[in-house]
């Protein structure tokens, strides 16, 4: 059986310089009780945000974009272990941002976890690549679409540049994902409102909610996280029963911080059948006219 109402953080998430593991360990197990703490099931982490464990490697890692992401993959099992570890012994949905994978053919995909209360895992790989993943980084997409099981119902992840590409999320939503959760990386202002207005269009047209999480903060050590800017928020409809202007709670511009909302799952149902316009269902309208 289905639960309804979540209480959910979203972090602006602060990319700092790590002497050891162990010190990344304490940092993000900090994080996670604090959360806890506040009453969160569903803990969201930015996009790249594990980009800050390039500073345990020496400064020709650091300042190698390809060397960082071979580099990269050999403390991969301990991060994975570590979030394993925090959502079990919590007992929470942790989407641990993103990380990047190298796969059997060699190529890079940036991987957002998604680590469940029992200790098991899924992912949802980042679809669209930025100019700068594309042609310096050398990442590459991935090709599936999914929703997750939770038990507030299958939810989903849009990983930053994916949230402004509209038919991505929209399969999502008609999975039945009323939950969109997007971990995001941005460094300027402008590409932080890129997504923003790409998490707040894909809440109007699909009548669902949209949660952001940016990294924030200077590291200039990091050739590829340098400079981070952003606001952690929680979006939904505009709409009877939701804030006029789409915001259920946003973070102060660049401050690392937690973001808490409580949501009701259950309103974007009722919203889709009594509210003032009806997004959702009239999507397939705009085709008469192409």
């Amino acid at each position: 059986m289905t639960t309804q109402t979540l209480r959910l953080a979203t972090a602006q998430y602060d990319i700092g310089e790590l002497r050891d593991f162990d010190e990344y360990r304490l940092k993000l197990t900090r994080w996670v009780e604090e959360a806890v703490a506040g009453g969160a099931r569903l803990l969201l982490f930015p996009e790249y945000f594990s980009m800050e464990l390039v500073s345990l490697f020496p400064d020709a890692i650091r300042k190698s974009l390809p060397r960082q992401l071979e580099a990269l993959q050999g403390v991969l099992p301990d991060f994975m272990m570590l979030c394993m570890d925090l959502a079990e012994t919590h007992g929470i949905y942790l989407v641990a941002g993103s990380f990047p994978v190298r796969q059997a053919d060699g190529r890079y995909l940036n991987r957002a976890f998604l680590f469940y209360p029992d200790g098991s895992s899924d992912f949802q790989d980042k679809l669209q690549m930025t100019r700068f993943e594309n042609e310096q980084w050398c990442i590459t997409g991935g090709d599936a679409i999914k929703t997750f099981a939770t038990e507030w119902g299958p939810i989903a992840i849009n990983i930053c540049y994916d949230s402004e590409f509209p038919l991505i999320a929209r399969k999502q939503v008609e999975a039945g994902a009323n939950l969109i959760l997007v971990p995001s990386c941005t460094d300027t202002v402008a590409g932080y409102h890129r997504v923003r207005i790409g998490c707040q269009a894909r809440a109007l047209e699909n009548q669902c909610y949209v949660v952001q999480s940016p990294t924030v903060g200077l590291a200039p050590w990091s050739e590829a996280v340098d400079v981070n800017v952003g606001a952690a928020a929680v979006y939904t409809p505009v709409d009877y029963g939701y804030p006029d202007d789409g915001i259920l709670a946003i973070g102060s511009f660049n401050q690392p911080q937690w973001v808490y909302a409580d949501i009701d799952l259950a309103s974007i149902a009722r919203i889709r059948q009594t509210g003032q316009v009806f997004n959702y269902r009239d999507w397939s309208g705009q085709h008469r006219c192409l």
